[in-house]
């Protein structure tokens, strides 16, 4: 088994959406594999091309970039985000606008690296120099490192402060707002 393919192992979280927080940072977690698969990818079509294992690395990021990342970053903006802005602190509120910013930025980021990704697959004889350059696309690297940074803000500042205004009851509820939203059809339609 190549080190692509030794990402694919998923950790299910030991908690379900009546823990909303234990979610949030489980999804955290599969970010950054994703990233991290992401990063391997590059180094497996540097050494080996585009085979078999490097379409399906490159698959299993692009559905969790398309579908889940979205959700995720949905939970965030319309439960955890407002309840922050409202009771944080005066560093806690400039966190979340930049986060907000950052949202808008990851999207457009992981449209290039999607664009690149979806050529990659596709790749033919004509294209042989694009898959000799992708493995140091610089696109990549930027989208992991804002990535990571994102995802620790959110983690040492904001879901610290929400997490603590919070009752069990309250946090229930968002959490059924959550899981209701991944069972909605319109909600995971795919780009």
């Amino acid at each position: 088994m190549s080190s692509v393919i030794q990402l694919h192992a998923v950790c299910a979280p030991s908690s379900g959406w009546e823990q909303p927080f234990a979610m949030l940072k489980a999804c955290h977690e599969r970010v950054q594999r994703m990233l991290v698969l992401l990063q391997r990818l590059q180094v497996h079509v540097g050494q080996h091309g585009v085979d078999g294992e490097a379409i399906e690395a490159a698959q299993d990021v692009m559905r969790y970039f398309d579908k889940a990342a979205p959700l995720h970053h949905l939970d965030e903006e319309e439960q955890i985000f407002p309840l922050a802005l409202v009771h944080g602190t005066a560093e806690v509120q400039h966190a979340v606008q930049r986060l907000q910013h950052e949202h808008a930025k990851l999207d457009a980021m992981w449209q290039t690296v999607r664009s690149d990704l979806k050529r990659l697959l596709q790749a033919d004889v004509q294209d042989r120099e694009f898959v000799r350059a992708w493995p140091s696309d610089p696109a990549v690297a930027a989208f992991v490192l804002t990535y990571t940074e994102h995802v620790r803000m959110e983690e040492v500042l904001v879901y610290p402060c929400v997490e603590a205004l919070l009752t069990h009851t309250q946090e229930r509820e968002i959490g059924s707002v959550m899981a209701a939203r991944r069972m909605d059809p319109v909600a995971k339609v795919e780009r």
